[in-house]
């Protein structure tokens, strides 16, 4: 196991590399000019050619990469073309932590009424208890945030009054609630489906009826042979999820007026804010990356059989 973990941590670098490499190439050369963009439909194209020749955008694609990866190692991430003499660091660090907050407490919504929500629909498989089970996570699926979120602003919010509407206050605040509904709620459905058949394909293994056949209880065999053994292709997903928890959601932090980071990451990829870009594509992959260790060192826990 400490030779796998050392030879997937030895290949991180080189993969962060990459995925730099190919964002920078395509920031650089996509169609839109982050200095021509800011200067407006009325820019000087002396003035932005002087601007570009400060800023060093006027040197070879490889030797901007270089600098670039350079100072990163350093731990300069640049400075904003948008936000003037305000670091990417600073712009993107307090933000960051707020969509992370935010994305976790979505993942424990889901979480938390998903796995049950599967289970028990497959224990009760062909009945409408069943049917109906999936049936209502699938209709809370297809609701789209634009109806999800006015509708939990209007009933929590104006009409019962129990909620606050906006702002940020924390992972235990209270102003969490509705946006964590939102942004669960949909994955609600996803996990159940997937515990559900999961379930379904543990139930009908010789080890679970063998264990009900030495008198084993019905909550031991439920514990011990079906939920673990069934929660590894849900833990798969799951793990994964915990890569996305960095990257924000402009919709619903917009309508429920959350600082995360969704809101400057569209306004970077609009106005080409090249740094930003660079930055939330390299944490992001390195979300990716260690999300995707978690899951297969995990794997070693919930099944013993598993070895690498």
């Amino acid at each position: 196991m400490g030779a796998f973990i050392v030879r997937r941590l030895v290949w991180t670098p080189i993969l962060l590399l990459i995925v730099a490499f190919v964002t920078f190439v395509l920031g650089t050369y996509g169609p839109g000019d982050p200095i021509s963009i800011l200067q407006g439909q009325y820019n000087n194209p002396e003035v932005v050619e002087r601007i570009k020749k400060q800023r060093g955008l006027d040197r070879n694609v490889f030797v901007q990469y270089g600098s670039y990866v350079k100072n990163v190692l350093k731990g300069d991430l640049g400075e904003s073309f948008k936000y003037r003499d305000r670091t990417v660091r600073e712009l993107i660090g307090k933000r960051i932590w707020v969509s992370a907050q935010l994305g976790l407490a979505s993942l424990l919504v889901s979480l938390s009424l998903g796995i049950p929500a599967g289970v028990f629909a497959a224990l009760k498989q062909g009945t409408w208890v069943d049917t109906a089970t999936v049936s209502i996570t699938l209709f809370f699926m297809s609701l789209p945030v634009f109806i999800t979120a006015p509708f939990l602003l209007m009933a929590f919010g104006l009409w019962l009054g129990i909620l606050p509407i906006s702002g940020w206050g924390g992972f235990f605040d209270t102003r969490i609630i509705m946006p964590a509904l939102v942004l669960g709620i949909p994955g609600v459905a996803i996990l159940t489906r997937l515990t559900r058949a999961s379930t379904l394909e543990v139930l009908s293994q010789d080890y679970v009826r063998t264990a009900r056949a030495k008198g084993l209880g019905e909550f031991v065999v439920r514990q011990r042979h079906i939920l673990r053994n069934a929660l590894i292709p849900v833990f798969t997903v799951v793990g994964m999820s915990l890569a996305t928890l960095v990257e924000g959601s402009f919709i619903t932090e917009g309508y429920f007026g959350i600082p995360g980071i969704g809101s400057l990451a569209i306004e970077a990829f609009f106005s080409r804010d090249l740094n930003i870009i660079m930055a939330l594509s390299l944490i992001i992959a390195a979300a990716f990356v260690i999300a995707n260790l978690i899951v297969d060192i995990g794997y070693r826990f919930l099944d013993p059989r598993i070895s690498y």
